[in-house]
């Protein structure tokens, strides 16, 4: 995840530091100059606006006062708590934020050397699959001597401000900010896979045993690195209003928690061994907290030994940050986003994953047949023309994760516009053998579709059997041009690529050998009543379907006699009327058994009807020698149609 560094716009931070040094000057970034445009493109700041190096705002300038904490950082006038609880959240996360805020000793004040300041700053945010190295220089806007956007508690620390600094650069400016998603700047700071939970529709707090599941998959995600953060909804009339309980709707949490918390007092606590879940949060705002259960001074904390609140740092003042019962989060909050660190280490002592990581584009074509922006599902005449990828499941059952990005758009608020597409994917498991785009969506099976919201990442989770598979990434209606990018995680390496070509190309040995003439699929639904084949009481079958010297084999269906078989395989034909041939087999240690066979000629009318046919073993006549029966589908085309 931690690979190399581009610098943003060109600008290269050593060269630039030594050029100022050499020419005892202090940088003044050409990039984001200190003007209106910088601040705003619809609503100035409220006075005037003076921009000011830290120096001249307070006597001692640090980057870190005391190490960097969740509580340096308080929201300024921009309506940005989503960046800020972001910020928040890293701040808890040292191998984070240490990637973001590179160099922290060389990037430091250095009161002895005053010489060796150059008034020149330089971060890093993981931008569409790669890291940016982003350069701004010191000046920070000031109303009447203070900072108007994000500042911290000790008005000598500059860490948050200047990140954010950086942060509205790659944004365009400052009121880019305003409104925006937590977990996207997560994502930025990390390279983390965010995934969007509705607690309000999903109800955790009334099912128990749901409750209990989610909580331990947020303390696991928080344990390994991730980050958690959550909201109220709101209607745009109720944005920031603040609830009897203390919280404010609208308005974006970093969770900066999550523990089980040892009930009891003395040695009596740790054999009776009750825990209570809790979960700890801090408002950007630095006040206004939560006055329910659990809350910085309510008795239920009288239920902790001394020893136990210790080690949660309880403090009862007005610093933004409370704890709640896991319970009443899940009633209390509607809206929660979780950012997984994805493991993909070749040695671990946790699972980890493959990464397979592919940009793209939705684009218009002068040839129609050519666009890749077909839309979503819906639209069936266009949606097969979306760019598709093709992975594999190579375990019995797996876990697949698929999450989608589109570029992020803040930058083109300033002329109107900057607003998330409405983005999703389909997932349709495919033939065995496919290695060319889809053609044919009616003979495919959807197994997975996301949800299309205009959120700027898409997750979604799937459980998906032994198979080929392909991936549709779409906007929701056609013809929206746009950009994004796919990363598919799997247990083992899933091969994934984008399908590009249409059909098998022409050689200049294609004329002698043949060219393919139409496109058979084949499909094997099941087979049943097999014999017996093995002293244990079950056979070990598999199918293996060929046609022109070519074959797919399915995976072995393990000590059954009645297998499920669903396999699907498709060849490109040079003699079409030759017959595909259907052999079932029993997998053996020494040698595999023949169980029979069906022959088809190449002359099936498209998608016809599911035919049951008998295998019959070479050399047996009887009716009831038959090992068993298949229901078989095969459907020839007779067009190989680019789409």
């Amino acid at each position: 995840m931690f690979s190399s560094v581009a610098p943003h716009k060109n600008q290269r931070y050593a060269d630039l530091k030594r050029e100022c040094l050499t020419g005892k000057k202090l940088f003044e970034d050409p990039e984001f100059l200190p003007t209106d445009a910088s601040l705003f493109y619809r609503r100035a700041p409220p006075g005037r606006v003076e921009w000011r190096r830290p120096g001249e705002i307070c006597e001692d300038p640090h980057l870190f006062v005391e190490g960097i904490s969740a509580h340096d950082l308080n929201q300024g006038i921009v309506g940005n708590c989503w960046f800020v609880a972001a910020c928040s959240c890293l701040a808890l996360k040292p191998q984070l934020w240490k990637k973001v805020i590179p160099d922290i000793t060389e990037q430091e004040w250095d009161p002895k050397h005053p010489e060796s300041y150059a008034g020149i700053f330089h971060f890093q945010f993981w931008i569409f699959g790669e890291w940016v190295d982003v350069v701004v220089d010191d000046r920070l806007p000031t109303l009447n001597g203070e900072l108007i956007y994000c500042h911290s508690k000790d008005n000598n620390e500059f860490w948050s401000a200047l990140l954010e600094k950086a942060y509205a650069k790659l944004s365009g400016c400052y009121e880019s900010l305003e409104g925006g998603n937590t977990a996207d700047a997560v994502v930025d700071f990390s390279g983390a896979v965010a995934e969007a939970l509705n607690l309000e529709a999903e109800a955790y707090h009334s099912d128990p045993a749901k409750e209990e599941r989610l909580f331990e998959d947020l303390l696991k995600v928080f344990e390994r690195g991730g980050v958690i953060s959550c909201s109220i909804k709101a209607s745009p009339h109720e944005i920031e209003l603040k609830l009897a309980n203390g919280l404010v709707k609208g308005h974006a949490y970093s969770v900066t928690a999550v523990r089980k918390v040892r009930l009891g007092h003395g040695l009596l606590a740790y054999f009776k061994n009750e825990t209570l879940p809790l979960i700890r949060m801090r408002n950007p705002w630095g006040k206004t907290e939560w006055n329910g259960p659990w809350s910085d001074s309510s008795e239920e904390w009288s239920k902790v030994g001394d020893m136990e609140r210790a080690n949660l740092g309880i403090t009862v003042e007005d610093d933004g940050e409370f704890w709640m019962s896991f319970t009443d989060w899940c009633k209390s909050f509607t809206d929660a986003d979780v950012c997984r660190l994805i493991n993909t280490a070749l040695v671990s002592l946790h699972k980890t994953w493959h990464e397979a990581t592919h940009s793209g584009s939705w684009t218009k074509h002068a040839e129609p047949l050519r666009n890749r922006c077909g839309g979503c599902s819906n639209h069936k005449g266009t949606f097969l023309q979306n760019p598709q990828y093709l992975f594999d499941v190579a375990k019995d059952v797996d876990e697949v994760l698929i999450s989608m990005q589109q570029r992020d758009m803040k930058i083109h608020r300033p002329i109107g516009q900057g607003e998330n597409l409405f983005i999703g994917f389909s997932v349709f498991k495919v033939e065995l053998n496919r290695k060319y785009r889809m053609h044919d969506i009616v003979s495919q099976r959807c197994v997975e579709t996301s949800a299309y919201i205009n959120a700027r990442t898409v997750f979604k989770r799937c459980t998906l059997p032994q198979g080929r598979y392909v991936l549709f990434p779409t906007t929701f209606k056609p013809q929206v041009l746009g950009e994004y990018m796919v990363r598919v995680f799997t247990d083992v390496d899933s091969g994934c690529r984008e399908l590009t070509e249409d059909k098998p190309k022409i050689r200049c040995w294609s004329s002698f050998l043949g060219y393919p003439q139409a496109v058979s699929h084949v499909y094997v639904h099941g087979a049943q009543g097999l014999e017996n084949q093995d002293r244990s009481g079950g056979a070990d079958p598999y199918v293996i379907i060929s046609c022109e010297g070519h074959s797919v084999q399915s995976a072995v269906q393990r000590d059954t006699l009645q297998p499920e078989f669903d396999v699907m395989a498709v060849f490109y034909r040079k003699k079409p009327r030759r017959p595909v041939t259907v052999q079932v087999w029993n997998s053996n240690a020494a040698q595999d058994q023949f169980m029979g066979q069906v022959v088809l000629s190449g002359s099936a009318n498209d998608n016809a009807a599911p035919q049951r046919l008998q295998l019959r073993k070479k050399g047996r006549r009887m009716a009831d020698e038959m090992p068993g029966t298949i229901s078989l589908r095969i459907a020839t085309s007779t067009q190989l149609t680019a789409m």
